[in-house]
Protein backbone atom coordinates (compact mmCIF):
# COMPACT_ATOMS: atom_id res chain seq x y z
CA UNK A 1 0.00 0.00 0.00
CA UNK A 2 1.14 3.33 -0.74
CA UNK A 3 1.09 6.31 1.50
CA UNK A 4 -1.58 7.91 -0.56
CA UNK A 5 -3.99 5.02 -0.24
CA UNK A 6 -3.37 4.80 3.51
CA UNK A 7 -3.88 8.50 3.81
CA UNK A 8 -7.22 8.29 2.02
CA UNK A 9 -8.25 5.29 4.12
CA UNK A 10 -7.36 7.13 7.31
CA UNK A 11 -9.27 10.14 6.05
CA UNK A 12 -12.31 7.98 5.36
CA UNK A 13 -12.11 6.35 8.83
CA UNK A 14 -11.63 9.79 10.43
CA UNK A 15 -14.59 11.15 8.50
CA UNK A 16 -16.76 8.20 9.61
CA UNK A 17 -15.57 8.72 13.20
CA UNK A 18 -16.49 12.42 12.99
CA UNK A 19 -19.94 11.59 11.53
CA UNK A 20 -20.51 8.85 14.15
CA UNK A 21 -19.41 11.21 16.96
CA UNK A 22 -21.58 14.07 15.65
CA UNK A 23 -24.59 11.83 15.23
CA UNK A 24 -24.44 9.62 18.35
CA UNK A 25 -21.92 10.93 20.88
CA UNK A 26 -22.07 14.72 20.59
CA UNK A 27 -25.89 15.27 21.09
CA UNK A 28 -26.01 13.59 24.56
CA UNK A 29 -22.88 15.48 25.64
CA UNK A 30 -24.30 18.78 24.32
CA UNK A 31 -27.63 17.99 25.99
CA UNK A 32 -25.88 17.27 29.30
CA UNK A 33 -23.90 20.51 28.99
CA UNK A 34 -27.03 22.49 28.16
CA UNK A 35 -28.90 20.92 31.09
CA UNK A 36 -25.99 21.70 33.38
CA UNK A 37 -25.83 25.29 32.10
CA UNK A 38 -29.60 25.62 32.61
CA UNK A 39 -29.34 24.26 36.17
CA UNK A 40 -26.55 26.71 36.91
CA UNK A 41 -28.58 29.58 35.46
CA UNK A 42 -31.63 28.49 37.45
CA UNK A 43 -29.52 28.26 40.60
CA UNK A 44 -28.09 31.74 40.03
CA UNK A 45 -31.57 33.11 39.37
CA UNK A 46 -32.87 31.43 42.52
CA UNK A 47 -29.92 32.83 44.49
CA UNK A 48 -30.63 36.32 43.16
CA UNK A 49 -34.31 35.91 43.97
CA UNK A 50 -33.49 34.63 47.47
CA UNK A 51 -31.08 37.53 47.96
CA UNK A 52 -33.81 39.98 46.94
CA UNK A 53 -36.32 38.25 49.23
CA UNK A 54 -33.80 38.32 52.07
CA UNK A 55 -33.25 42.02 51.52
CA UNK A 56 -37.00 42.58 51.44
CA UNK A 57 -37.48 40.46 54.57
CA UNK A 58 -34.72 42.40 56.36
CA UNK A 59 -36.41 45.66 55.40
CA UNK A 60 -39.77 44.38 56.68
CA UNK A 61 -38.12 43.21 59.91
CA UNK A 62 -36.49 46.63 60.39
CA UNK A 63 -39.83 48.32 59.70
CA UNK A 64 -41.57 46.07 62.22
CA UNK A 65 -38.83 46.71 64.79
CA UNK A 66 -39.19 50.46 64.33
CA UNK A 67 -42.96 50.14 64.55
CA UNK A 68 -42.78 47.99 67.69
CA UNK A 69 -40.27 50.36 69.30
CA UNK A 70 -42.49 53.37 68.66
CA UNK A 71 -45.52 51.44 69.84
CA UNK A 72 -43.67 50.37 72.98
CA UNK A 73 -42.53 53.93 73.62
CA UNK A 74 -46.10 55.15 73.13
CA UNK A 75 -47.45 52.52 75.50
CA UNK A 76 -44.83 53.36 78.11
CA UNK A 77 -45.66 57.06 77.83
CA UNK A 78 -49.37 56.25 78.15
CA UNK A 79 -48.67 54.05 81.15
CA UNK A 80 -46.60 56.78 82.79
CA UNK A 81 -49.34 59.35 82.13
CA UNK A 82 -51.94 56.96 83.52
CA UNK A 83 -49.79 56.29 86.58
CA UNK A 84 -49.38 60.02 87.18
CA UNK A 85 -53.12 60.57 86.82
CA UNK A 86 -53.82 57.71 89.23
CA UNK A 87 -51.32 59.19 91.69
CA UNK A 88 -52.95 62.61 91.33
CA UNK A 89 -56.40 61.09 91.85
CA UNK A 90 -55.14 59.24 94.93
CA UNK A 91 -53.60 62.45 96.27
CA UNK A 92 -56.86 64.32 95.66
CA UNK A 93 -58.86 61.58 97.37
CA UNK A 94 -56.42 61.53 100.28
CA UNK A 95 -56.64 65.31 100.58
CA UNK A 96 -60.43 65.14 100.50
CA UNK A 97 -60.44 62.39 103.10
CA UNK A 98 -57.98 64.37 105.24
CA UNK A 99 -60.16 67.46 104.96
CA UNK A 100 -63.21 65.41 105.90
CA UNK A 101 -61.38 63.94 108.89
CA UNK A 102 -60.20 67.39 109.97
CA UNK A 103 -63.71 68.80 109.53
CA UNK A 104 -65.16 65.91 111.51
CA UNK A 105 -62.56 66.40 114.24
CA UNK A 106 -63.28 70.15 114.34
CA UNK A 107 -67.00 69.50 114.55
CA UNK A 108 -66.44 66.95 117.28
CA UNK A 109 -64.17 69.36 119.14
CA UNK A 110 -66.80 72.08 118.79
CA UNK A 111 -69.42 69.72 120.17
CA UNK A 112 -67.12 68.81 123.04
CA UNK A 113 -66.54 72.53 123.68
CA UNK A 114 -70.29 73.20 123.64
CA UNK A 115 -70.89 70.29 126.00
CA UNK A 116 -68.09 71.50 128.28
CA UNK A 117 -69.54 75.04 128.28
CA UNK A 118 -72.99 73.69 129.05
CA UNK A 119 -71.59 71.59 131.87
CA UNK A 120 -69.64 74.61 133.13
CA UNK A 121 -72.77 76.78 132.97
CA UNK A 122 -74.69 74.20 134.93
CA UNK A 123 -71.91 74.11 137.53
CA UNK A 124 -71.75 77.94 137.63
CA UNK A 125 -75.51 78.10 138.01
CA UNK A 126 -75.39 75.53 140.81
CA UNK A 127 -72.58 77.45 142.50
CA UNK A 128 -74.44 80.74 142.05
CA UNK A 129 -77.51 79.23 143.61
CA UNK A 130 -75.40 77.78 146.39
CA UNK A 131 -73.69 81.15 146.89
CA UNK A 132 -77.02 82.98 146.88
CA UNK A 133 -78.36 80.57 149.50
CA UNK A 134 -75.36 81.21 151.71
CA UNK A 135 -75.64 84.99 151.21
CA UNK A 136 -79.34 85.01 152.03
CA UNK A 137 -78.92 82.90 155.15
CA UNK A 138 -76.44 85.35 156.59
CA UNK A 139 -77.11 88.98 157.33
CA UNK A 140 -76.60 91.54 154.66
CA UNK A 141 -73.06 92.76 155.12
CA UNK A 142 -70.93 94.10 152.23
CA UNK A 143 -67.69 92.68 153.61
CA UNK A 144 -69.18 89.23 154.06
CA UNK A 145 -70.74 89.34 150.62
CA UNK A 146 -67.43 90.36 149.06
CA UNK A 147 -65.72 87.45 150.76
CA UNK A 148 -68.34 85.01 149.48
CA UNK A 149 -68.13 86.46 146.02
CA UNK A 150 -64.36 86.13 145.96
CA UNK A 151 -64.64 82.51 147.05
CA UNK A 152 -67.22 81.98 144.32
CA UNK A 153 -64.81 83.46 141.78
CA UNK A 154 -62.04 81.13 142.88
CA UNK A 155 -64.37 78.15 142.56
CA UNK A 156 -65.19 79.14 139.02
Amino acid sequence: MSINATFFAQMAVFFMLVVFTMKFVWPPIAKALDDRAQKIADGLAAADKAKAELSSANKRVEDELVKSRTETATRLADAERRALSIIEEAKAKATDEGNKIVATAKAEAEQQTVKAREALREQVAALAVKGAEQILRKEVNAGVHADLLSRLKTEL
